[in-house]
Parts: C-alpha cells; sequence; structure tokens
C-alpha cells in the first residue's frame, strides 16, 4: 500500500509565541541555534572514503579468496596465488570507480545559496538561510523561496505552492496566513515569523519521508543476488567433499590436494562478473553526472534502460512553463484601445507571475491612468483588479469568473487549446473583495506556453527507441491536447479528462489514452500502477511534491533540479539541467550499461558453471571410477583472465541502445551454457585419458588449452556481429593465449614440452568435440533466447 502523504498544516501550531517587530537579538538567535533550533537539516554524508575502500576490500567473495590462498600458502603452493592478483586489480577498480561517482554526485549537489534577509536587533541584516532560527523575522520579497514554514506578521502577497500541492496558480496571502518551505513568492512584500525550522519543517519531514520510502526495484539486483546466494551455499561443501576425495580415494597428499579443492571453488566465484556489474554501473554514474544527471540510487541505470512507457507532465518538462502572447481579439474595443487599456492594468501590478511578464512583454505601452487600488489575483477568484484615477477599473481574469456570459470567441479559443484571459471594464472602485459589475468587454488575451526546443526530435527519438508517452497533467485536457498535437506526439487526440472518471474507469482508460488532463496527484499515481499492472515497465518525471507519490509508484523516476527539493529525494535520477530533451542521452547511457553487462555476464558466469558442474560430475564419478580433478588455480587464472575478464572490460565500453527486456538471469544461464558444457566435454575427456594411461601433468595440459580454446570461441560467438573493437579484442585475447602458452608455460603450470603427436591429436580431436558442443548449443538455445527477450 503506498505512504499516506504528509498533511498539509493550515495555522500555526497552537501557543506560538509572536516576535516583537524589532526581531530576535543576535544573543537570542545564538542561544536558540545552540539548542538546535537553526534551520540547518541534517544532512545525508553519503558513504565516507574509508567505508568505500572496506566495502570493496571485504566483499564476501573477496573473504573467500583471502582464505583459499591461505590455504595455498600453508601448503607451500605460492605459483597458484597468482589469483589474487586478479582480486587485488578488481578491488582497486571498483574503489576508483565508486570514488568518482561520489565525486561526481557531490559536484552536482553543489548548488548555490542565497541569503534571506532578516530582522534581528532591530536591523534588516543578510542571513544564510541554514543560519535562521525558530522565531526569527525574514522578510520575503517576489522571487524568494520559503526556508522554513513561516507566519506572515505583516503585509500581504501571492504565493506559489505548486511544488507542494499541485495548485498552479498562485494563493493570496495576509497576516495570520502559513507559508508553507518550498514555496515562493510571485508578488508582494511580507515580514514572516519562522514557526517551524531546519528537520521540523514541512519540506523536511517531507525530505525525510521520500527516503525512508524510496526502495530499489531492481530485477538485475535480484539476480545477482539470488546467484550469489546460490553460490555460497554450494561452494565450500563442494570445496571440502572434493578435497576429501583427492586425499581419500585417489590417495594425494594433502599438498596436490588442496591446490585442486582450491582450483574448483575458485572457479565457482563470479566475483568478476560482480565487479563487473558495480563498475559498469558507476561508469555510467560519472558519465551520466557529465550530462548533468544526478544518480541517486544506483540501480535507477537500469530501471531507466527497461522503461517502454514514459509518464510526463507537460508544464516544465515539454514546455518551458513560461507563457507568451499568441495573440489579441478585439470585443468592445479596438486593438489599439485594448492595447493601451493593458498597458494601464500593467502599471498597477509588479510584473512577477509569468502571466504578467508575458502580457508586460508583448504588450508594451504607457500607462495613461494611475492605480488608486488593487486586487491581487488569488486562485479562488481566478481574477484580479485594478481602480484607476479615473473612475474606471480593469478587470483581467477568467472569462467565466469575470462575466456570466462568455464570449464566443473565448470558448472556441479554449477548445482550440489556449488560455484565455478576459480584459473587462468596469465604472467604480474595487473595494476588498468587491468589484464594481462590469460594463464592457474590451477584448481577449490568448496565451500558450512555451514548448521547449527539440521536444518534438525528443518525443520522435522515444517512438523510434520503442518508447511510449503517456502525458499527465492538471490542466485542462485540450490545453494539454493543443501541446502535444503541436510537438506531433502520436495518439494527440486520444485525450480524456479524468475529472470525469472513476478510479475504476482511469484505469480502463490506460490501456487505449495518450493525454490525461485534470489529474490529481494520487490519481497520477493510479494511472501509473494501472500502466504496471498492463505489463510495462514505467517512467516518470516530476517536480512537484505533488508528483511524489506517482514518482515513488513508478519503476524509473526522473526529477527536475528545479523543483522541489523533497521530489529531488524520492527520485532515482534528478535533471540538473531541467532539461527534458536530455532524456534521450540519459536513457540510451542507461541501456549502454545494461546492454554491455548482460552481453557480458555470460563470460562470466561460463566459468562458474564448468567448475560447478565438473566438480560435482567429479564427486559423482569419483564413487565408481576416482578421477584427478585437471586444473590448478593457475590454470584457471590464464583461461579468466584471457577468456573473460579482459575482454568483458573493454565490451563493457561499447555503445548499445537496445532496451534491456527479458529475465536478466535465465538470460545470462542460457548463453553461458554452450561454452559451459563444451568445457565439461574437454574436462571429461582429458580425465578419461588420464585414467586411460596418459600422464596427469599431459592431461591436465590438454584440460586447459581445450578449456581456453572453447573460452576463445565463446568470446567469438559473445562478439557477433563484429565491429573493430570486438574483432580487435577477440585477436588481442588469441594471441595472449597463444603467447602464454608458448613463452611462459612454467609460471602456467603447463607442460606442453611433453606433448608428443599422438597427445596432439588427441587435444585436437578433444577441442573439436567442444567446439561442437559450443556452436550446437547455442543454436539451439537461440529460440529460447529469443523468447525472453521478446517478454517484456
Amino acid at each position: 500500500m503506498p505512504a499516506e502523504p504528509l498533511e498539509i498544516p493550515t495555522a500555526p501550531p497552537p501557543g506560538t509565541a509572536l516576535t516583537p517587530p524589532e526581531g530576535l537579538t543576535s544573543a537570542e538567535a545564538a542561544k536558540r541555534a545552540a539548542a538546535g533550533q537553526s534551520n540547518r537539516q541534517t544532512a545525508d554524508p553519503g558513504k565516507s572514503v574509508p567505508r568505500i575502500i572496506s566495502d570493496n576490500l571485504f566483499t564476501p567473495f573477496n573473504l573467500l579468496n583471502f582464505a583459499l590462498a591461505l590455504c595455498l600458502a600453508l601448503v607451500g603452493s605460492w605459483h597458484n596465488m597468482l589469483f589474487l592478483g586478479v582480486v587485488f586489480s578488481n578491488t582497486l577498480i571498483g574503489t576508483v570507480q565508486e570514488l568518482r561517482a561520489r565525486k561526481m554526485i557531490q559536484k552536482l549537489h553543489l548548488l548555490e545559496v542565497r541569503p534571506m534577509r532578516v530582522i534581528r536587533d532591530g536591523r534588516d541584516q543578510a542571513c544564510a538561510p541554514d543560519d535562521l532560527v525558530l522565531g526569527d523575522l525574514v522578510v520575503f520579497s517576489s522571487g524568494d523561496q520559503l526556508p522554513a514554514d513561516a507566519v506572515i506578521a505583516d503585509g500581504v502577497c501571492a504565493a506559489d505552492e505548486s511544488l507542494l500541492t499541485g495548485e498552479s496558480e498562485p494563493m493570496s496571502r495576509r497576516p495570520g496566513d502559513l507559508l508553507m518551505s518550498g514555496s515562493f513568492l510571485t508578488e508582494g512584500r511580507v515580514t514572516a515569523q519562522l514557526i517551524a525550522v531546519g528537520d521540523d519543517s514541512y519540506a523536511a519531514r517531507l525530505m525525510r519521508d521520500a527516503r525512508q520510502i524510496r526502495s530499489p526495484r531492481s530485477e538485475l539486483m535480484t539476480d545477482m543476488n539470488k546467484l550469489v546466494r546460490l553460490v555460497s551455499r554450494v561452494l565450500v561443501p563442494i570445496g571440502i567433499l572434493l578435497f576429501l576425495e583427492q586425499v581419500y580415494l585417489l590417495g594425494l597428499p594433502v599438498r596436490d590436494a588442496v591446490p585442486k579443492a582450491v582450483a574448483a571453488m575458485i572457479g565457482m566465484i563470479p566475483e568478476g562478473l560482480i565487479l563487473l556489474t558495480s563498475v559498469a554501473l558507476m561508469a555510467g554514474v560519472v558519465k551520466l553526472g557529465r550530462r548533468q544527471t544526478l544518480v541517486q540510487e544506483l540501480y535507477g541505470i537500469e530501471t531507466l534502460a527497461r522503461v517502454d512507457m514514459l509518464c510526463t507532465d507537460k508544464t516544465g518538462t515539454l514546455t518551458t512553463g513560461e507563457m507568451v502572447v499568441d495573440h489579441l481579439i478585439p470585443l468592445d474595443a479596438d486593438e489599439a484601445e485594448l492595447r493601451l487599456k493593458a498597458a494601464d492594468f500593467l502599471s498597477a501590478f509588479e510584473a512577477d507571475s509569468g502571466t504578467l511578464r508575458a502580457i508586460a512583454s508583448a504588450l508594451k505601452g504607457t500607462a495613461m491612468h494611475r492605480a488608486t487600488a488593487v486586487l491581487p489575483f488569488s486562485s479562488a477568484r481566478k481574477k484580479s483588479a485594478a481602480s484607476f484615477d479615473n473612475g474606471k477599473t480593469l478587470i483581467l481574469g477568467a472569462p467565466s469568473f469575470v462575466v456570466t456570459e462568455i464570449p464566443p470567441a473565448a470558448v472556441q479559443a479554449t477548445e482550440s487549446g489556449f488560455r484565455v484571459l478576459l480584459l473587462a471594464e468596469a465604472d467604480g472602485t474595487v473595494t476588498d473583495e468587491q468589484l464594481p459589475p462590469v460594463t464592457r468587454c474590451l477584448g481577449l488575451i490568448l496565451l500558450r506556453e512555451t514548448l521547449r526546443d527539440s521536444a518534438s526530435d525528443t518525443l520522435k527519438w522515444f517512438r523510434q527507441e520503442g518508447v511510449s508517452v503517456r502525458i499527465m497533467s492538471g490542466d485542462d485536457p485540450r490545453t494539454v491536447a493543443a501541446a502535444a498535437k503541436t510537438l506531433e506526439l502520436d495518439g494527440y487526440d486520444r485525450i480524456v479528462d479524468c475529472a470525469k472518471l472513476t478510479d475504476d474507469e482511469l484505469c480502463a482508460a490506460a490501456r487505449d489514452h495518450v493525454v490525461f488532463g485534470r489529474l490529481t496527484p494520487d490519481r497520477k499515481r493510479i494511472l501509473v500502477d494501472a500502466l504496471k499492472k498492463a505489463g510495462h515497465h514505467v517512467g516518470m518525471t516530476g517536480d512537484g511534491v505533488n508528483d511524489i507519490p506517482s514518482l515513488k509508484a513508478a519503476d524509473c523516476s526522473i526529477a527536475m533540479a528545479s523543483g522541489a527539493e523533497a521530489t529531488e529525494h524520492a527520485a532515482q535520477l534528478v535533471l540538473m539541467n531541467n532539461d527534458f530533451n536530455a532524456l534521450p542521452a540519459v536513457v540510451a547511457e542507461g541501456r549502454r550499461v545494461i546492454g554491455n553487462i548482460t552481453r557480458t555476464a555470460s563470460l562470466f558466469l561460463q566459468k562458474t558453471l564448468y567448475s560447478f558442474i565438473l566438480s560435482v560430475l567429479n564427486l559423482l564419478i569419483a564413487l565408481f571410477l576416482p578421477m584427478h580433478y585437471p586444473f590448478q588455480p593457475i590454470h584457471l587464472t590464464l583461461v579468466g583472465a584471457l577468456t573473460v575478464g579482459i575482454p568483458s572490460f573493454f565490451l563493457a565500453l561499447e555503445p548499445s541502445s537496445e532496451r534491456a527486456k527479458g529475465n536478466f538471469l535465465k538470460r545470462i544461464i542460457l548463453k553461458a551454457l554452450p561454452g559451459a558444457l563444451g568445457v565439461v566435454c574437454c574436462a571429461l575427456a582429458a580425465m578419461i585419458a588420464n585414467n586411460l594411461g596418459v600422464p596427469e601433468d599431459i592431461s591436465s595440459t590438454i584440460a586447459v588449452l581445450s578449456a581456453g580454446t572453447i573460452g576463445l570461441g565463446n568470446l567469438v560467438l559473445t562478439c557477433l556481429p563484429f565491429s573493430k573493437l570486438r574483432v580487435a579484442v577477440c585477436l588481442l585475447m588469441t594471441a595472449g593465449f597463444a603467447s602464454a602458452v608458448t613463452f611462459l608455460p612454467g609460471i602456467f603450470a603447463l607442460h606442453t614440452d611433453l606433448l608428443q603427436t599422438s597427445h596432439w591429436a588427441l587435444l585436437s580431436a578433444i577441442t573439436a568435440g567442444g567446439l561442437a558442443v559450443l556452436i550446437l548449443g547455442t543454436a539451439l538455445i537461440r529460440p529460447a533466447l529469443k523468447k525472453l527477450e521478446s517478454a517484456r
């Protein structure tokens, strides 16, 4: 069940002590700060550098590797401890990458802090938001954002609370009214007393709530944990049984049995897979950071790569949020008079709201009369008014709130998607909430939101990449549809007014509608849940506190940095440049990371599978025919490094634009299985040859060479279709393996010098059989892979 949203206070706490007009004294402020009543919030420092180093060094698999190395040291098998070099290299790479990601995140979190104006010791002085204390008198002007909850002591203003409530129109506020942290003033100037600061403020409580409820929904992490748990449960028992078999059934001395048991256990540890996943994700964090995208949850990159349905708001996402005047429609006045009257009206107000700025920018003119009284705009009235020294009052607002009989031109313009304002004239003067009756409808001012540059190209990119887009807005669906039509969004005409639907009807509408208007925050969440139940991986963008329920419900949540801070904490990704058009590059990076992890993970799992299968078969066959385990740790170090470890990190750098889909664990197991079976067949053949009289050193060398060849063959198949990078990787790894076998056989415990013609023939036959198993198995699993990849 979704968490209940925090209730927005509507009145100051009972018993709130009033601060005198001269404000607190410096001594009182210092005393309150020392008592923990400052506006400084408890910061989340993230992982420290020592913690990062410790977490990368002391992983369960690293500790197991260290224990196995100790076993080898106790029997003097020093050359078999070369695998520790890989362990330390992996640890170093993981640590450096996480430190880079941490640095990038800290860099993106550094935001400019605007000082506030506070009254202390009877003086108006500058003060950092963190240094404000409970009870401070703070002067807020147009454009200021509230850093704490406050109650107005003096003055009137209009407060934009859209980030908190979703209400797009500013609310009129007077002495005694509350101003909530996170809202900001659009007009007016007030002196307000802080009544809740720091962690007690509404915004801070929202952020805590957002942190607590955010939880990863990662298929990759879930499957990795399953794999780790499975390996952890079987690895040690199999290693012990294999050791006992080598000592008691085969009669090997302990110094020979330990390396064989250790080799089987090392082969089953997928430490490279865990490292590859972490490094690839953290590299994605760094790259996305360079694109001004803050990744707050590592596995958010994966959920982003799986998105096939993107839900977005209109205002601030597809549009800039700025209004522009499209054109005027004169009614009882001609256009020249309409422009003059508009200039008079604008002279009475500060052009602080987006609407007034747009009108002032388009209708530049000189006021002919002086304002004598004003009535500020409020969301309840949907209009504002100003009286002038000529005895006239001008009223600007939504037509239905200005006159009882709406002009037909206004109805037609609204249906076309414009925001329509009516400028009317009345005889008399405005008093408080009372307006004189309208005598003339001067004309209509038609406004529209400015669309983001390249927003149409962005929507086209999503369509081409198989991602459907749904627009969810609290605005009139006709207005939203007009913007969607201009942006050439597929299905822009499939609109629905959600205010007219029940919850069940809304869920049904999710299947075949594209534009959803008049949505409340909680019904956005219902719509996201409906899309998820339909089998979609849903991404959600938002900027206000009212978007938190739907962001929490979505598989991947994306916030705009210009929005509420609580919204950022509820999101997995934050677009620091507030640019919707940056999403294609962000999605592409997520797909690249997850695509490459999926492609190369099967290489790592191949070693785990053949070590596990070979060990189990060895134990079962030992009941009837004891056989020597063919590998030593140094053998697997060579084969693993050149057929898995090194090539996987090169391949992880490749671009990939395919949407992540299908079951990750099933896919990589299927892909790894043919190669693993090929190696098992070769190793079993070498073990049987040993029982038939081939010396153990030679049969072991045959097993290693055939395993390396199978590994290289699997690498080639993984790299299909070829690119320049993939060809280069395959050639370099083949050359590296051949060089190690030819020039460094002693280091890797290979006895190629003992191989005779018959042994080379045996090696060729065994390897050919293993390659046949690899190729045939790859062909057989292809239908199953396609079926998995076709799943959402």
